[in-house]
């Protein structure tokens, strides 16, 4: 049976047949919401043991039978056990998974933030093909995106954009771009035909919600500024650029959008993030200090990814994956492979930990 205390399991089977009865007993709006959160995170885990001790009950009887009397039956049974034995070995590791500590900021939304590194104007077209691989892939999901700052190079690419992509789980999905992003490949601009290599950086925040931390108003600088332009009638006419400053931590954002109000609501969206992150961040730095043995800091310093266009692959160096696949992966369908063996491999390594000190 599985290795987690039925005592566990049980516990859990109670909670959840509580929960419905609480929430068929007519609640009170906020409680009801809480309550249907909690089941719902509650109901895959139970159908998960119920399925775990079905199975096990199959699987002992089914042995009984490979080593009864009847040879008839024996032999039917021990054909059988195999494949009973593979699900039951499986439902034990779903059941793990869903026992994993949750990172609470994975259904949230996120803000992504890519700007151009090393290689010039070669680098600024790497980080708006980046930008536009993860807007095309948040399409794919259905999610929302809302440019909240862009600074555009000569030639049609990003020094730097910052984004929000809203939706159910976006973080969950985008938490493993953050890092640096490498590209080699001939430049547009390059007469001699030669690869150059360029990069450029991503970082990805969990949005943070007006409830996740209290932000007081002392606290921050709010200065209004002329949006500047490449020229044109609206130039210049309205103070519509909004800069924030949160004077504790010398953060600073800024929004260039049209209006002024939209301004002040995506640059305190951004900074909100950015502080949420910086907590995060440091309650992670304080985990990682009383675990000495782990593997990799996750730094944003670190180069986690490699596009070759000559070779037509893309290299994440974290796990030594390569797909063959760049044109897929750069227009955003393919980056869901990617994206699922990322999250595989981090599962994995929780479930090593958890083995490791059980």
């Amino acid at each position: 049976m599985s290795s987690v205390p039925t005592a566990k399991l049980d516990r859990l089977v109670s909670r959840w047949q509580a929960l419905q009865g609480e929430l068929n007993s007519g609640l009170e709006q906020q409680r009801f919401v809480e309550l249907s959160k909690e089941f719902a995170e509650l109901d895959p885990l139970v159908e998960t043991i119920n399925e775990l001790r079905r199975v096990d009950g199959e699987v002992t009887s089914t042995r009984a039978l490979a080593h009864g009397k009847d040879a008839e039956l024996a032999e039917l049974a021990s054909a059988e056990l195999p494949e009973l034995e593979a699900h039951l070995a499986k439902l034990e590791n779903d059941l793990k998974v869903h026992l994993l500590p949750k990172d609470a900021a994975d259904e949230k939304s996120a803000i992504i933030e890519v700007r151009a590194g090393t290689g010039g104007d070669e680098a600024a077209l790497f980080a708006a093909d980046l930008f536009r691989m993860y807007v095309r892939y948040a399409e794919l999901h259905g999610w929302k995106t809302e440019i909240i700052s862009e600074s555009e190079s000569a030639l049609g690419g990003y020094k730097e954009v910052v984004a929000s992509i809203t939706g159910k789980g976006v973080f969950a999905r985008l938490k493993f771009e953050s890092g640096v992003h490498r590209v080699q490949r001939v430049p547009a601009t390059e007469a001699s035909g030669r690869i150059h290599t360029s990069a450029a950086t991503v970082a990805v925040l969990p949005e943070a919600e007006e409830v996740d931390l209290v932000i007081r108003p002392e606290d921050l600088r709010i200065d209004t500024m002329r949006a500047g332009g490449a020229g044109g009638q609206h130039v210049n006419k309205t103070e519509s650029a909004v800069r924030i400053v949160h004077v504790p931590t010398g953060l600073m954002v800024v929004s260039m959008e049209k209006s002024q109000h939209q301004n002040r609501r995506l640059a305190m969206q951004v900074l909100r993030s950015r502080l949420y992150e910086l907590e995060r961040q440091r309650v992670a730095d304080v985990r990682s200090a009383q675990r000495k043995d782990q593997v990799g800091s996750g730094d944003r310093s670190q180069r986690i990814r490699t596009y070759s266009y000559p070779q037509a692959r893309v290299t994440d160096h974290r796990i030594n994956l390569t797909l063959h696949k760049l044109p897929q992966i750069i227009e955003g369908s393919g980056l869901e492979e990617l994206i699922d063996a990322l999250s595989a491999d981090h599962q994995a390594s929780l479930l090593a930990q958890v083995d490791g000190h059980g």
